[in-house]
Formats: structure tokens, sequence, C-alpha cells
């Protein structure tokens, strides 16, 4: 099946620079997608976007690239509720991959086994309403009660301003809960107002809460522009994800978001990213548990290991 891109779709950054930084040993990109390749696994018919392909293979080599050792690779909203090409990419990885499904309450026992044989661990809600349409929360938590039973956990995706609304259905679900992007704070804002205030009280009064600290491409106003070098790339964002980093260092993960869908403006270099952490985990402790102890303990714990 052909599909048409998007009009004015990004492309991945074909050619990324190998990153300065050396990640530890066994680390985690705990946050990428695959897209089709649409003639083997179509678009779902109510996307909200149509990206470019994005493969397993690519990603793979994208991985080794960069120097991560294993990936999470997370439902796309463009597949909608069929989890086709994702499985594909995790089973493809042996052991080095694990998947974080969309699923609808039709799915069966026997779907979400096979699933969790794949190596699928959680499920994501998405609430960024130009990307999905609303899923009405009773079916939500439904969900939530029938992959608890698997050990596996919520993946949230909101932003900021929608968090009070939302706070009441998120204190309620059964799981480990995982935000995306630390719920896509308004970076112009102060990192000590009152938004992202509610954030930080919503980890600290919720020890299930985790927060992928991922994105600055995503969340940034000054851009991916060095100021003075390339260390200063989305230094708007440094601040928040810092303080999300040293106040939770057991609950934080962190991820590229290849192959970054529906950015408008620029598509970064992931070698640029892995470049960004030092900068946001400023020591050598923080830095192992954000990408290896962390995600090892939430996606390949030692009883599954064993």
């Amino acid at each position: 099946m052909q599909f048409q891109k998007t009009p004015g779709w990004l492309d991945w950054y074909a050619d990324p620079s190998k990153p300065k930084f050396q990640l530890p040993p066994g680390s985690v990109d705990a946050h990428c997608h695959v897209f089709g390749p649409g003639a083997q696994f179509p678009f779902a018919p109510e996307r909200k976007y149509t990206p470019c392909d994005a493969s397993k293979q690519q990603l793979f080599a994208l991985r080794d690239h960069l120097g991560f050792a294993r990936n999470v690779i997370v439902q796309a909203t463009c597949h909608g509720a069929d989890n086709r090409a994702m499985v594909d990419a995790c089973l493809a990885a042996g052991d080095k991959a694990r998947g974080i499904a969309t699923v609808k309450r039709s799915v069966t026992d026997e779907e979400l086994q096979q699933l969790h044989a794949a190596g699928v661990r959680g499920v994501r809600f998405n609430f960024v309403k130009r990307l999905v349409d609303f899923t009405p929360k009773d079916e939500l938590m439904e969900i939530a009660g029938r992959i608890a039973k698997l050990g596996w956990h919520v993946v949230i995706y909101f932003e900021a301003v929608d968090l009070p609304e939302l706070w009441d259905f998120f204190t309620a679900l059964p799981t480990t809960v995982v935000v995306d992007h630390m719920g896509r704070p308004d970076v112009s804002k102060p990192v000590d107002g009152p938004e992202f205030e509610l954030f930080l009280k919503f980890m600290r009064e919720h020890a299930n809460v985790w927060s992928k600290v991922s994105c600055p491409e995503r969340l940034s106003v000054t851009g991916p522009k060095a100021l003075n070098g390339e260390q200063h790339a989305y230094q708007d964002v440094v601040p928040f994800a810092r303080r999300v980093i040293e106040e939770f260092p057991d609950r934080v993960l962190w991820g590229t978001d290849w192959p970054h869908p529906n950015l408008k403006d620029h598509m970064p270099d992931d070698g640029l990213l892995v470049d960004f952490i030092p900068q946001i985990a400023t020591t050598a402790e923080l830095q192992q548990k954000l990408l290896v102890d962390n995600p090892m303990r939430l996606y390949w714990p030692s009883n599954e290991l064993a």
C-alpha cells in the first residue's frame, strides 16, 4: 500500500553525529518508535498524521551507532491499536527490546499474553488532543486493571496545562505510571512556577509515578542552536529535566524519541541529543541510574533475567 506523507513532514536525521558523551555500558534508549514500513504494516485509518517509514533495521542501526544496548519501543499513534510493527521489531531484537502497546477494551487475555511473550511490558494512554480521539476514562481504567495482573505499567502522554483535570484519574491507576517527556512543561515559564511545581508534587506524592526526561527538541523555545558551543543546545529545558532527575533519581528514564514524529521546525541530530544527557544528569551515578539501572529494573527485572 502506498501512503502519502503528511505535507511538510520532516524525515529523521539520516546521518547523526557520533556522540562525544560515552554512554554507560548497558544503556537503554527507553523511548523510540517504528513507523511501518507502510507497505508491510499499514498505518491506521483513524491516524492524525502519516509519517515517513522508519524501520526496525534503521532503529537498530541507530542504537548501535549511538552506543545503546537496548530499546523500549513505544507504539506510535499513527498505528492506532494495531501493534504488529512494534511487536515485529521487539521479536527481531531478541532480548534487546521491550515494547509499549496501545490496546482497546476488546483485547482478549490471549492477545495480552501474546504481547507479553513478545516483550510488551506496558500500555500507553494518550491525552494529547491533537494526536488522538478521546477514550472514555472508564475504558482506560478497565484496561489498566487487566494489565496490572501481568506486571505491566501505564505510560501517559499529556500536556502540562491538562494535569489538574487528569489528576484524579492518574492517581487512581493501579500500576506504575510513566509520564512521557515530563508532562510537556512550558519551559518559557519559571521552573519553580506553579505549573511545573504541580508536576513535581504529582511525583512527590505518588511513589508509583516515573518520568521520562526526554525530548528537549519538543519542549525547547530557544531551539537547537548552540549559543556558545554545542553544549548550549536546548538550554532552556535543562533546569526542568535536572530538577526531576535530582529529586527523583530512581524514577527517571531517557529516550531519543526517534524518529521524532510531528516535529515542525527542525529535526534533531540524535548524536547531539545523547550529548545533552550529561547536562541534565550531571554525575556518573545519576547517569548510571537514568540510562541503565532504572530502565533495567522496570523493563528487564532480575526475576525475568534469572
